[in-house]
């Protein structure tokens, strides 16, 4: 029986990575699967975890008031030393571009334990654009021998860097398996539908059930880049602060980070702007309803790009770039950056222009079928006993 120990730390690692586990689960006879998590978030984290019914094995709860990223590179690299050294796995299974899957798999190097990487391949090629994201995981990619690049683009991208064919296979984004069982669950109970809207409305929504009777667009926004604190997030508020202004059908919905770097802005540019809604962060079920009943997305988040698209949702994306360029391409996105005049443009276009619309929201996404996570767990069979 081979041993997996899989790690993650965030609440969007847990979101993508929560399928995974899920599929391995499937195969208790051939493999022994251990779930670290090293809890980077804390709250949000436990959230997604209580979704999908996942109790991990071992919890390193590092998380800390104030940390920065040296606190959170040396207490996972110090953490995994004892965890890898005490499960002994023959994987190592990491994802994406967070500090946890980058000290992790230098963790599992210094053991000698191979990595396997989930959502491998993705590239600005701007070490300081996203940050530290960007340079997190191509030293993971270095790290790597087993790749599960999410589309072709991602795929080309660790070939040109020398990364090996025979031990990658292409996937789609694990995120749609998880997007999937949320809307199914949501679909299938009027009682569950009816439980969420509560959760929205006692967020800060309150208006949420009168949305459909009195004909009003929904417009969701997510913001929490680093590089976005400062002038970013004060360009960003002006620009939602004057599309509610011209829009007072509109209702702009914004649960607000926990970084104080984004909430002070928010806060003082924001409050008190009858038709913006700044909410507290929602559990993963009661965000997808919400990204359900939206008509558009404003984001700077990386699988709000891959999500949304699948429902539908044309996706206004606060970046200079991106290192999701299939979207860009499809058309389901677009950039706008930090620039207040351009997210107005963006966004009113969008609202009033419906041919604008509809081709965005009919784009097709290329971001996968929601079989991702098979994918892996049979590629890694295959790998390990062969």
């Amino acid at each position: 029986m081979k041993k997996i120990l899989i790690v993650f730390g965030t609440r969007p690692e847990a979101i993508k990575m929560a399928p995974v586990v899920k599929e391995f689960q499937k195969y208790p006879e051939i493999f022994n699967v251990t779930v670290c998590v090293t809890a980077q978030h804390r709250q949000m984290l436990d959230q997604v975890l209580n979704l999908f019914e996942i109790e991990p094995e071992i919890d390193l709860d590092l998380m800390k008031v104030n940390q920065d990223l040296f606190d959170i590179t040396v207490n996972v690299l110090t953490g995994l030393k004892i965890v890898i050294h005490r499960v002994q796995p023959d994987l190592v299974l990491v994802h994406g571009d967070t500090t946890t899957s980058m000290a992790t798999s230098l963790a599992a190097f210094y053991h000698r334990i191979p990595v396997g990487h989930v959502e491998a391949g993705l590239r600005t090629y701007n070490k300081y654009a996203p940050w530290p994201e960007e340079i997190n995981r191509q030293l993971t990619d270095r790290i790597t021998t087993y790749f599960f690049p999410p589309t072709l683009t991602s795929k080309e991208n660790l070939l040109a860097e020398g990364c090996l064919e025979e031990n990658m296979v292409i996937t789609g984004n694990t995120v749609i398996d998880a997007l999937h069982y949320v809307v199914e669950r949501v679909k299938s109970s009027e009682h569950l539908r009816t439980n969420l809207s509560q959760v929205i409305m006692t967020s800060g929504y309150t208006e949420f059930e009168k949305l459909t009777s009195k004909n009003r667009k929904l417009i969701l926004v997510t913001g929490h880049r680093r590089e976005n604190f400062g002038e970013g997030f004060i360009n960003i508020c002006g620009a939602l602060k004057e599309i509610a202004i011209r829009n007072d059908s509109v209702d702009i919905v914004y649960p607000v980070h926990l970084n104080p770097n984004v909430r002070k802005p928010v806060n003082e540019i924001l409050s008190g702007v009858p038709n913006i809604f700044l909410t507290e962060p929602l559990d993963y079920e009661p965000f997808v309803y919400l990204m359900h009943e939206s008509y558009l997305l404003i984001t700077d988040s990386g699988g709000v790009q891959e999500e949304a698209p699948s429902l539908g949702k044309p996706v206004l994306v606060m970046r200079e770039t991106t290192e999701r360029p299939e979207a860009l391409a499809a058309g389901t996105v677009k950039l706008v950056g930090t620039d207040k005049d351009l997210i107005v443009f963006e966004t009113e276009n969008l609202l009033r222009n419906e041919s604008v619309y509809l081709k965005m929201s009919k784009a097709h996404n290329p971001y996968g079928d929601g079989k991702a996570s098979q994918r892996i767990v049979n590629f890694i069979k295959q790998k390990l006993y062969e």
